[in-house]
């Protein structure tokens, strides 16, 4: 799907992925300046920090002086943030979604199994090999109606998506992250896929914890919810469900059938196979429809959804050193 995606992006004119215009070097004469000196051009090049001109008001896109205390277009308080609005946008231009997603999930999966030493189970039943032990997966924040109603770790809906239980999960997860992010960045924008993926997978832990205190007694295993839960296919079907409200939005019947069918073979798929948390690739995909709708992908991408890009992450991050550092129940 990537690069038939891809293709159909650049042939409609689709890229939103930001405004890529960086502001220019100083000429070289104006880098010779006595850096001891304050000047704009060594704000610049040390700090990336612009301090004459004008600014890209990062919500509303108009153009506003640096010093500005407010937008006049759209009434924003202190559009040239300090004058560091054009690193915004570079960075912004540059967010790299797929390595952030691989690499994260990746180190933490490796440091899950190093500290669960001799519990880790090297050939488990199924399909599982090297899993880290529940203990460990508990303390890094896996989530599901035990750890947020009876542990009171309610942060773990942020932290679960990045947490995985066995080799075969997270490689299976993380090729699907390969194959919709690159899509998802090019029709959608690097910091709206972010914001996405986050909220997305909260909404389908969500979704999973609530199932799982309200239905947990039901006698079917798949109609109970999530006990404990964790992985990053809620975030994933998030990722499907932004791509079907994108084809919907802007008429393109080939990107909402072929997300669309992914979602439905993926969904059905878990029907059928143990331990997949349906509530939560349900909740996902329709968190992830919900934000799309709120975002609007088929504008163009503004500072402020970097801003609340960035704020997902550190959120995140948080969720999960917040995870470790607080103490487990003694059961």
């Amino acid at each position: 799907m990537s690069r038939t995606a891809r293709s159909l992006a650049g042939l409609y004119g689709c890229n939103h992925g930001g405004v890529r215009g960086a502001q220019p070097h100083p000429p070289t004469a104006a880098l010779a300046h006595n850096r001891t000196t304050a000047s704009p051009c060594y704000h610049y090049r040390v700090f990336r920090r612009k301090t004459t001109g004008s600014v890209v008001c990062p919500s509303c896109g108009s153009l506003v002086g640096v010093r500005d205390d407010r937008c006049y277009t759209c009434g924003r308080a202190n559009p040239g943030l300090w004058g560091f609005a054009p690193l915004l946008r570079q960075l912004g231009s540059d967010f790299g979604f797929v390595p952030i997603v691989v690499g994260g999930s990746s180190v933490l999966y490796v440091l899950t199994l190093l500290l669960s030493g001799s519990n880790m189970e090297v050939v488990g039943g199924g399909f599982s090999f090297l899993s880290p032990s529940g203990q460990v997966l508990l303390m890094f924040g896996a989530s599901g109606w035990v750890p947020v109603f009876l542990m009171g770790r309610w942060w773990t809906l942020l932290s679960a998506s990045w947490l995985h239980g066995n080799l075969l999960h997270i490689l299976f997860n993380m090729l699907w992250v390969r194959d919709l992010g690159p899509s998802s960045v090019d029709l959608i924008g690097p910091a709206r896929t972010i914001i996405i993926y986050t909220v997305s997978g909260a909404c389908g832990f969500a979704v999973s914890t609530l199932a799982g205190l309200m239905l947990g007694g039901l006698p079917i295993p798949i109609l109970r919810g999530g006990g404990i839960t964790l992985g990053a296919s809620a975030s994933i079907f998030g990722l499907l469900g932004a791509l079907v409200h994108y084809g919907r939005k802007s008429g393109s019947s080939f990107i909402r059938g072929q997300a669309m069918q992914y979602a439905v073979v993926l969904f059905v798929f878990g029907l059928f196979m143990p331990g997949i948390d349906n509530y939560a690739h349900a909740g996902g995909f329709l968190g992830g429809y919900g934000v799309s709708a709120i975002v609007n992908p088929l504008t163009r991408e503004r500072g402020d959804h970097m801003l609340i890009a960035i704020g997902c992450l550190v959120a995140t991050v948080l969720a999960i050193l917040f995870s470790v550092l607080s103490p487990l129940p003694v059961r």
